[in-house]
This record gives structure tokens, C-alpha cells and sequence, in this order.
């Protein structure tokens, strides 16, 4: 080997090394100016929005300047948006997202879209709020890798975060107003008003192409997709086992890590699917990366295992039939 081509091969390894182990990219930016925090898209109702955390304008702006900000991460590389990411619909848009020095998270960002109706959080359920579950990726050491402390004395140490921290809470910079802001931040994060809201809220037939309408009915009937993906949200915030990576090792037990119930093996939670076309790839482990793959896993009965759900079944779809169920849920 010539020593060019040596030379050459040392600066591929390095550059995938670097590569490897650099943090996510930090995205900017893109919402409006100004978000709403009493309007509601059509199709969706009232908000889930504890006493002890009222929706405020002062609260919303901070927890909005805190998501996009990587000062919550300990080397001042990750944001909350990183893995979140505005221009993927508030989702991972990788299978596996990359915390600080690049390092790989277990399971797929989900969506934020709605979280403001959800019950509990995290693909386990590990937390039931969702002040709870925003501050939890601070201290994860594969996502922001610091401790609430360390994030509470930067944030004391810079003048504006502390006005805007006393502006909008009586006691100022702690970790619970953290979360609070955080959370207010998520809760107004909604996505509705789509086609298939106006052909059923309103009646407005043209809303839908004929492929949409029949996948509406494939998915009300032959699909059963209903069963696990109800409601205004369409989610039953509960927790289901699919199949889904069960058989990999190292093991992901899903819901099981938390309650220890041997019926919770390989359970995980059902995400909304309100902008589904947005968030890919799908699953907490990110293994099916098109609406067309995800479809097709559900039309075989899911993957077989000892713990399966036993809503799953094979479906029996033709392929018009599954690219019509996949038009539908693009319509949402």
C-alpha cells in the first residue's frame, strides 16, 4: 500500500470516527412568532393542564427558549430539540437518536404533537406527567448527561434566564419551574385540523380522495387499527405488544422494566398518530422506516412471540387495500 493511499485511509477512519461520536445537530428555530395557548385545532378537545401549572404566556416563551437551548446538556452540545426535532414533527429522525459526544439512545424520539393529552410518558411509561417526563433527559447519561443542579446553577448564572424565571414563577429558578416550563412549552404543541378532521367534524366529503375514504373504512374495520389507535388523538395511552424487537439482544422489556409484571413484557406505549407522515421512522426501536412497512408488519399479525397482544391478528389486506390505509393515514 502506497503511503497516499495510507494516508487516505487514516483520514476516512478519523473523519468517521469524529463522525461517531459527534452530538446531533442543533435546529433552529421554525415555529411562529407568536403560539396559540387558547386556540384548539378542530378535531382535538380541551387540554389535560394541571392546577399547579396554568398556561401562561411567560411560561410558554421560557419553556420554548429551554427546549431549543443546548445549556441543559453538560457540555452545552444537546437541546431538547436535538432528538425533537421541529422540522421532523417533533420526532426523532433517526431510529436511534445521539446524545452528548455521540452517543446512541436505547429506543426512537417520538413525537411531541399532543403530549398535552397524553396520560403517562416515554415508551415504558415511566413517568405521569409530563413536567416529570421533561426533565428527565437532563440526567440521562447517553442525552444531556448533567444533573438538574449543575442545570439550575447555569441557569441562576445567566441574568436574563433568572428574570425570565421570576417573571413567570413566584420562587424563580427551580427544578419543578423547570419542568413547568418545559412542560407549558410541549402543551401547546398541537396538530389537528387535517383532512380527516373536516370530513368527519364537518361533513366535508371533498376533504378526502376516494383512496383516503376507503383506508378511513379499512381503518374502522378490516385493519382494527381502532383498537389501540382511538380517540380524538388517536391513541388509547396504553401499552400493547406488538412484536416489535422482541428477540433482540440486548433485550428491551418495555413496560415490564417499570411494573415487573410478566404481562408487561415487551409492552410498549401506543403513540398518537396524528402527523404519523412526518415522524418517521416509526416504532420505540425505529426497525420500520415507511408507513407502507408499518402497515405491511400489522397486516402479517405483528411478530410472533409468547406475550403478543391478542388484538393483533394477520389482516389479510390486498395491496390496494394497503395503500389506501396508508393514504389515510397521511390524510391525518
Amino acid at each position: 500500500m502506497s503511503r497516499f493511499a495510507l494516508l487516505a485511509g487514516l483520514v476516512v477512519l478519523s473523519v468517521s470516527v469524529l463522525a461517531a461520536d459527534a452530538p446531533p445537530d442543533l435546529p433552529r428555530d421554525i415555529l411562529p412568532a407568536k403560539l396559540a395557548l387558547d386556540e384548539v385545532p378542530l378535531g382535538l378537545g380541551p387540554r389535560l393542564v394541571p392546577k399547579e401549572n396554568p398556561l401562561t404566556e411567560l411560561r410558554v416563551r421560557l419553556g420554548r427558549r429551554l427546549f431549543f437551548d443546548p445549556i441543559l446538556s453538560t457540555d452545552n452540545t444537546v437541546a431538547c430539540a436535538s432528538c425533537h426535532r421541529p422540522d421532523h414533527g417533533f420526532a426523532g429522525n433517526e431510529a436511534r437518536p445521539r446524545g452528548i459526544r455521540g452517543q446512541r439512545t436505547s429506543r426512537r424520539a417520538p413525537t411531541l404533537f399532543n403530549r398535552a393529552y397524553g396520560t403517562s410518558f416515554f415508551w415504558d411509561g415511566r413517568e405521569s406527567t409530563l413536567e416529570g417526563q421533561a426533565l428527565r433527559p437532563i440526567e440521562d447519561p447517553t442525552e444531556m448527561g448533567s444533573t438538574i443542579t449543575a442545570v439550575l446553577d447555569r441557569l441562576r448564572a445567566d441574568t436574563t434566564y433568572k428574570a425570565q424565571f421570576e417573571a413567570a414563577f413566584p420562587d424563580g429558578v427551580t427544578a419543578a419551574n423547570l419542568g413547568r416550563a418545559l412542560a407549558s412549552f410541549e402543551r401547546v404543541l398541537l396538530r389537528g385540523a387535517s383532512a380527516v378532521d373536516r370530513f368527519r367534524r364537518q361533513g366535508k366529503t371533498e376533504a378526502l380522495t376516494a383512496r383516503e375514504r376507503h383506508g378511513l373504512w379499512l381503518y374502522e374495520s378490516k385493519g382494527r387499527c381502532w383498537r389501540c389507535h382511538s380517540g380524538a388523538n388517536f391513541t388509547d395511552e396504553s401499552y400493547h405488544n406488538t412484536g416489535v424487537g422482541w428477540g433482540k439482544v440486548p433485550a428491551d422489556l418495555g413496560r415490564y422494566v417499570v411494573t415487573k409484571k410478566e404481562a408487561d413484557r415487551g409492552r410498549f406505549k401506543t403513540p398518537t398518530l396524528r402527523g404519523v407522515a412526518l415522524t418517521g421512522p416509526y416504532m420505540h426501536d425505529g426497525s420500520l422506516t415507511s408507513l407502507e412497512d408499518v402497515v405491511e408488519f400489522y397486516n402479517r399479525g405483528g411478530g410472533a412471540n409468547p406475550n403478543l397482544d391478542p388484538v393483533l391478528a394477520p389482516l389479510n389486506l390486498s395491496k390496494d387495500e394497503v395503500r389506501d390505509l396508508v393514504a389515510f393515514l397521511k390524510a391525518l
